[in-house]
């Protein structure tokens, strides 16, 4: 998939994700190792769009499973169509079970789910276990025996096995601790806050209209919200879209005013905004 550490950093970077030196290596021993990616870190960070970067510059299929609490086998395996089985043993009338049986239980009647078409794919996939956090217990026993030899039993069927292993990525907020199993069959990627700089380049692939000055002024003040003690600090997602209102809006300069006016856009919680706005230097910037 890639020939080098520098390749993934040129590849991704096509695509419009610019990655530190510490993503791109892990990207690129996930893809030579084989093994499963976990990659951590707050929300907004850009641990989806990584996967999706991924299967871009792969020209790979993408195939996500969305966990959430309750989210089962049947969501993420394969399930039969029940009404599409009952259908056909009401026009088999007459038929015994047995006879029944052996056409119901067949690939027509299958709805293969994340984890089955990922595993049975033959072209290139990268298949993104997004939220893994969000789920119950229970599903990364599930997780762990697809992962472990990327093949899934079907008892009416038998075992499917990968021909072609995808490229696995699960995310994670932390909303809860993820089993060690789990964590040892993969390779482990924390993404954070980025370092101002690289924040800047971000800023000005994704706003290329705004001002130098402006995007300059735009990540001095996300970085000295961060440092607050805010119920949920601005991620990367956060500051591409006041950028991209600013824009909007027109603005030259980043003054008191036109943070006033759209701090909603970065912060999400009224105490965040209040205590910023109490908080927040411009002088000191």
């Amino acid at each position: 998939m890639f020939t080098s550490v520098d390749d993934v950093s040129l590849r991704l970077a096509e695509t419009g994700y610019l990655a530190s030196p510490a993503v791109a290596t892990t990207v690129f021993l996930a893809a030579r190792l084989g093994k499963p990616l976990l990659v951590e870190g707050p929300a907004g960070v850009g641990k989806t769009e990584l996967a999706k970067a991924v299967a871009a510059v792969a020209g790979a299929r993408l195939v996500r499973l969305q966990c959430y609490e309750g989210v089962d086998e049947a969501r993420a395996l394969y399930e039969w169509n029940h009404a599409k089985q009952l259908l056909r043993i009401s026009a088999g009338r007459g038929e015994s079970w047995d006879e029944a049986r052996t056409d119901i239980f067949t690939e027509e009647f299958l709805l293969p789910r994340p984890l089955l078409t990922a595993i049975r794919g033959d072209e290139p996939t990268v298949l993104l276990i997004d939220e893994t956090d969000k789920a119950d217990v229970e599903m990364e026993g599930l997780l762990l025996e697809v992962l472990s030899d990327f093949q899934v039993t079907v008892p009416e069927l038998g075992t499917v096995t990968a021909t072609r292993r995808p490229f696995v990525v699960l995310t994670s907020n932390a909303g809860r601790e993820l089993s060690e199993a789990l964590r040892r069959r993969c390779l482990f990627l924390h993404i954070g806050f980025p370092e101002e700089e690289l924040e800047r380049r971000i800023v000005r692939l994704k706003v290329p209209g705004l001002g130098e000055a402006l995007t300059e002024s735009v990540v001095r003040v996300v970085g000295a919200l961060r440092a607050m003690d805010l119920r949920k600090a601005p991620s990367v997602a956060e500051t591409v879209d006041w950028a991209r209102t600013l824009l909007a809006l027109g603005a030259g300069t980043l003054d008191e005013s036109v943070i006033r006016d759209t701090l909603g856009v970065i912060l999400k919680h009224q105490d965040d905004i209040q205590k910023a706005a109490a908080k927040l230097d411009l002088d000191a910037l």
